[in-house]
């Protein structure tokens, strides 16, 4: 059988926003029978691939669906590309001095979609003759683990790759980011029929207060990397919004877990 020679190409990705993109392209490349080195990165969205022929670029990109990979040069300058080597590892979350300010137009999915869980299990009380403040977070941690376990289940493997970029337990254990969203829609249910409270609100402190740990750490850390907590639907960077989000969770659970 003739051996196809070896070419070696840059090229151009579109729509990658963080690390966890960067890994979804790259599995999808290390996938491909032809290439035999490749070398993903996200700086300037491209990367640097040796494979035995030409790629056949129309049915990578059918897999790799809202990322484009192209040969067309980018405008911009591009960033120094690492040594080529097999692809093992993809790169790490990247880290600058200080994080961009809060933009509330950033945040405004996550703000809106918290408002109307807020504005719903406050209205389930109408017209408030005996409002109980115990029930109304109950309501509201149910609206909020079944809405956001949603968001993450409409694109399982992309909340595993952003998710594993900061969780400490996915980090060690890449099953837990597809584990997670099926935990927080049982807690979702069990706070909607109120199942057995003192343990819903138990495992609620435990699975959201490891999983600030991280949210936490990289925020120290003063890493740019996507937050995972809409999944893969909506582009949120990671910031003290992320911390306040789960810590709330983390505090009303704790509350509602001291006063049963």
């Amino acid at each position: 059988m003739e051996t196809k020679a070896l070419i070696k190409k840059d090229y151009s990705i579109s729509g990658m926003t963080c690390s966890g993109c960067v890994e979804t392209v790259t599995d999808v490349l290390k996938n491909q029978n032809n290439i035999s080195e490749l070398k993903v990165q996200l700086d300037y969205p491209q990367a640097v691939i040796e494979s035995e022929g030409e790629l056949d670029l129309a049915t990578i990109n059918k897999q790799l669906g809202k990322y484009t990979i192209s040969t067309e040069k980018q405008a911009n300058k591009r960033a120094p590309m690492p040594a080529i080597g097999k692809a093992k590892k993809t790169e790490e979350p990247s880290k600058s001095s200080s994080l961009p300010p809060i933009q509330l137009s950033t945040y405004k999915p996550l703000l809106l979609i918290v408002g109307f869980i807020a504005g719903v299990s406050l209205l389930v009380q109408y017209p408030f003759e005996q409002f109980s403040g115990m029930l109304w977070m109950r309501h509201f941690m149910a609206g909020f683990f079944l809405v956001f376990s949603f968001f993450k289940l409409l694109n399982l493997s992309g909340f595993a790759s952003s998710y594993r970029m900061y969780d400490i337990v996915a980090a060690k254990w890449k099953t837990w980011g597809f584990i997670y969203p099926f935990v927080e829609l049982g807690l979702g249910v069990a706070y909607l029929i109120n199942f057995s409270p003192f343990y819903t609100n138990l495992i609620t402190v435990i699975v959201l207060g490891v999983s600030s740990i991280g949210v936490i750490k990289s925020n120290l850390n003063k890493r740019k990397i996507k937050c995972a907590c809409l999944g893969d639907v909506f582009n949120l960077p990671m910031s003290t919004v992320t911390i306040i989000e789960d810590l709330a969770m983390v505090g009303m659970a704790a509350w509602m877990l001291f006063v049963l």
